[in-house]
């Protein structure tokens, strides 16, 4: 059985274990110092330490020792990040408490975290790609607003994944094989490796590929239940599973660079990842730890290549950068919505379609298969003045165009003819729309030195947005108003927009233009320490309601008030930074399941949010380092969310917002020694999550619940001799019984069975690899 209490005991034994083991060694080299990290957050190469926002990085180095490999393990030593993740590739960012518990529909509105990949956006309409991080130079994240050097999905906060260039200077390759055990589940395993050949003096290439095996944790345990119309028994004999959500990864990255003269490069790179997942990963508390009863297979299958080409060079003494991709996703997944129909179809009689063509009663459960294929192409050009100038200025043009076709097919099998939608055998109900959504922008951030001290910067970025919804919706004609019943022409005249659709019955577009900005000042107290303030802005764009009694949603804006600290302590022994913000959310957007099912967004209001955020580095002595991070984040609306004036507040102000918890912190401490001939090393990590609730609404609250606080300890003991390295890892030690996520698969007022995200169990593992 697992925990179900976060066992501090042994936590606090394993931290004092390991600050015992370190303790004989704890004296101080006086030339000892911190290593320097670079980042190009301001998409110039600088000092983190100079760089006057809220910055967060992790190194190569770092994460190698913390055994990050996806989302879900670098956004638990974010403080300032959360991502609600309900399967790999299916995750939601939000940063200082920007969220207002979006449900992630394809027709809902767009991230409010931008990730980029390098120097191109990979946030997708429903969500950013999960990159494999291996091979990775550093993972950066940029708290708050930016507003004049990044875009439309950068509202809230940007999370940059730096790869690894080709190097013309020396040969370099390595590898790593790894297997591991997750508690109450099967075996996993996975194998990396990467290699840097220089072609010439002036060429390089670097090829990356990984292939992996997550062992399931979650077991499809037997289930039955009975329509009361026809009284139609359901099992689920068919489907039954112990540890039913493994996962495969396979992908790849090759990266050419070509210095065509002392000023000027080019580096294309082609990256592609797969990722298959068998079975759900959420749980039913009611059936026990880690179980669920599906009816139907569930999975998914996430495949993805993006091509992109980034030149380099100068003209006169400016920096010329031009970045441009094209990116493909393609997602299949099946669904089991069996709940869905038992409680809205059987409990509040909807029966109409329980019958196949014989007049038969059939099992009404329902299943869903997506079918989704994603197109983005990013564009941008800039300059940037030398950075040893006293007044330096980074400006450009940016313009990205992505499309979303989506197919989602909501199946019953048997249904009779009548009821189906037309040319869609036993499908109730389906989308077949295609989303475009278009941004175009020039920005200029300069920043002037007015002193050897005091600096001063300001930036604007001129945006525009066009944003289109097209295609069907709904039921066939024998079944409900929504659907056939709405479309603009007869069935199959004219064409329908959307190729596979039975017609049109969705044709939308919204548009908009703007500008945000930032105004910044950064004091130098000495060489070592810096303070700054900042006022910076974001947005996100507005969009299309599918239901066509609602018009299309604003985009909604954020104000960011921040001063924050970067100073280094004790001969740079020591870094300390920190943060303090507060932040203005206007008309925020908010999606929730509607009538029927359906998606709808709203602009629901004000909400302010408050907080600190800090990191520490600290080398206490030559081999023993701590670090740590935490956040602190207030957050709630600033007026009541009333979405129907004829009804009362479904929020007060005062609620606080979902998803973000109001206290997130880690510690990290690592003790390095010489052990014969080999280096060895030991590190514990500690990260604690408090308790958050997943929607806004007070009734949905009321139904779904809280997600509890978690508390997890990883653990690392490694040797490495010359070459090669050996290291045995365990995360989730303690196998707390955390949650990613809590919800219910129709609108609560209807759907009463709450489901649980369960966080992953302790995995113990054993890595082994050389570099060459």
């Amino acid at each position: 059985m697992k925990n179900h209490r976060h066992n501090w005991s042994l936590t606090l034994l394993a931290t004092t274990m390991l600050t015992a083991v370190a303790g004989p060694a704890l004296a101080q080299s006086a030339e000892a110092q911190l290593e320097e990290i670079v980042v190009t957050a301001q998409k110039r190469s600088e000092n983190l330490q100079d760089v006057p926002i809220s910055i967060q990085a992790l190194g190569s180095e770092r994460l190698d020792a913390l055994q990050i490999k996806d989302t879900v393990d670098y956004v638990k030593f974010m403080p300032s990040v959360t991502a609600p993740t309900g399967a790999p590739g299916f995750s939601n960012f939000y940063m200082r408490g920007v969220a207002s518990g979006e449900n992630n529909n394809h027709s809902g509105p767009l991230p409010s975290v931008g990730v980029y990949l390098d120097e191109q956006p990979v946030t997708t309409i429903t969500g950013p790609l999960d990159v494999h991080i291996y091979d990775i130079a550093r993972v950066e994240v940029l708290a708050g607003p930016q507003g004049t050097l990044y875009g439309a999905s950068s509202q809230a906060g940007t999370i940059r994944i730096i790869t690894n260039k080709p190097e013309t200077s020396a040969f370099k390759a390595g590898y790593d094989f790894e297997v591991n055990s997750v508690a109450h589940g099967d075996i996993g395993y996975g194998a990396e490796g990467f290699v840097n050949i220089p072609l010439h003096e002036k060429a390089a290439v670097r090829l990356v590929a990984w292939a992996e095996h997550d062992g399931g944790y979650i077991d499809n345990v037997p289930g039955s239940f009975v329509f009361p119309t026809g009284n139609i028994a359901v099992n689920n004999a068919s489907q039954v599973k112990d540890d039913y959500n493994e996962v495969d990864t396979v992908g790849a990255r090759a990266a050419l660079k070509i210095d065509l003269n002392d000023s000027w490069s080019v580096t294309p790179t082609l990256m592609g990842q797969r990722t298959q997942a068998d079975g759900g990963f959420a749980a039913d508390p009611s059936k026990g730890d880690l179980k669920i009863s599906r009816y139907y297979p569930e999975g998914s299958d996430d495949k993805w290549v993006q091509a992109a080409l980034a030149i380099e060079g100068k003209v006169a003494n400016l920096d010329v950068l031009y970045a441009g991709a094209h990116m493909r996703r393609w997602i299949d997944t099946d669904q089991d919505y069996s709940d869905y129909s038992f409680f809205y179809d059987t409990l509040f009689g909807y029966g109409a379609y329980t019958t196949d063509d014989a007049g038969n009663f059939i099992n009404t459960s329902q299943y869903i298969q997506g079918r989704d294929y994603f197109k983005k192409t990013s564009h941008e050009l800039r300059v940037a003045s030398p950075t040893e100038n006293r007044f330096k200025v980074v400006a450009g043009l940016f313009y990205q165009k992505q499309t979303h076709n989506i197919e989602q097919r909501y199946r019953i099998d048997n249904l009779a003819s009548a009821v189906e939608v037309p040319g869609w055998p036993d499908t109730l109900w389906l989308t077949k729309q295609l989303r475009t959504d278009r941004d175009y922008a020039a920005f200029a951030d300069g920043t002037f030195d007015l002193t050897d001290k005091l600096s001063i910067t300001g930036g604007i970025r001129f945006f525009k947005y066009k944003n289109s919804l097209e295609g069907f919706f709904g039921f066939g004609a024998g079944y409900g108003s929504t659907g056939e019943r709405q479309c603009v022409a007869p069935l199959g005249s004219p064409t329908p927009i959307v190729e596979g659709g039975p017609c049109t019955n969705v044709d939308k577009t919204t548009k908009g233009d703007g500008h945000t900005y930032r105004v910044n000042a950064t004091y130098k107290i000495t060489d070592d320490k810096m303070v700054y303030a900042t006022l910076s802005t974001g947005f996100r764009p507005g969009g299309i309601n599918r239901r066509g009694t609602l018009p299309p949603y604003d985009a909604d804006f954020l104000k960011n008030h921040e001063v924050g600290w970067k100073t280094s302590w004790m001969g740079n022994r020591l870094r300390w930074n920190g943060a303090v913000f507060y932040e203005k959310w206007d008309d925020f957007q908010f999606s929730f399941l509607g009538a029927n099912g359906l998606t709808e967004i709203r602009n629901a209001g004000k909400a302010k949010m408050k907080g600190v955020e800090s990191d520490i580095n600290w080398l206490v002595a030559d081999g023993f380092t701590l670090v740590g991070a935490a956040a602190y984040t207030d957050a709630e609306l600033n007026e009541d969310y009333i979405p129907n004036p004829a009804n009362p507040p479904e929020a007060l102000k005062g609620t606080s917002l979902p998803v973000t918890p109001k206290f997130k912190g880690n510690l990290t401490a690592r003790y390095e020694w010489t052990f014969g001939d080999m280096d060895a090393h030991v590190q514990g990590s500690l990260v604690h999550t408090g308790s958050a609730y997943p929607d806004l609404r007070a009734d949905d609250r009321a139904v779904i619940g809280k997600l509890p606080s978690s508390t997890t300890f990883d653990f690392t003991l490694g040797v490495n001799k010359d070459s090669w390295r050996i290291e045995a890892y365990a995360k989730n030690l303690f196998d707390d019984d955390g949650q990613n996520d809590r919800f219910v698969q129709c609108a609560s007022s209807v759907c009463s069975r709450v489901y649980t995200i369960p966080i992953r169990p302790r995995t113990i593992g054993l890595k082994f690899g050389q570099t060459f």
